[in-house]
């Protein structure tokens, strides 16, 4: 399957916003010049696609984050002067366009701060046709997904932990990943004790 990238004449020609909700906010790889607390509107952050490289294996995946449609998404907007825009581009693509599972899109995000400000920005949405698009599933069917996933970054709890620790140290509570989180810092406890 071909990745869906956007066109060189879709990207504004002075900086680049890129909205981050997952482990973009942890460990951006790129050189930006500002990042603040954003809102996009229209998707919502999903344990919602099966990762068969960086977080599991085709035979043992695990589970990353998408945007998938309906709600409403609190990240960070990370600002890249237009210096920086075509190998931030280049970056992302390789990271994020591995399998092809995500849509490269633009879209209006809301900055947060004295006043709101809208901006363009580029995001990766879930593709809800790829064969990795996972939908929506039980608390249970996750935590075994992640249980089990390690792939090329690591093990998938980590990606999950991680995740959960830097929304926290924005202020921002995802209350399913929370509660994902809280099980699985309750099986690390059991684990240490053992």
């Amino acid at each position: 399957m071909a990745a869906q990238i956007l066109s060189e004449a879709e990207f504004p020609d002075g900086d680049l916003w890129v909205f981050g909700y997952g482990s973009l906010i942890w460990k951006p790889g790129f050189v930006f010049s500002e990042q603040r607390p954003a809102r996009l509107i229209g998707e919502h952050r999903s344990l919602c696609i099966y990762s068969m490289v960086h977080r599991g294996t085709p035979e043992k995946p695990g589970l990353v984050l998408g945007l998938d449609r309906g709600g409403a998404c609190q990240g960070v907007a990370f600002r890249v002067e237009a210096a920086h825009q075509r190998a931030t581009i280049a970056y992302l693509r390789e990271r994020e366009q591995v399998t092809s599972v995500y849509r490269e899109v633009m879209r209006s995000v809301w900055i947060e701060g004295d006043a709101r400000q809208r901006v363009r920005a580029l995001a990766y949405v879930a593709d809800r046709g790829h064969s990795q698009y996972a939908g929506r599933l039980s608390l249970d069917e996750q935590l075994r997904l992640v249980r089990q996933g390690h792939g090329d970054y690591g093990p998938n709890d980590e990606y999950v932990m991680s995740t959960v620790t830097a929304l926290e140290a924005q202020g921002i509570r995802d209350t399913p990943l929370y509660q994902l989180a809280t099980m699985l810092r309750g099986e690390g406890a059991l684990r240490r004790h053992a």
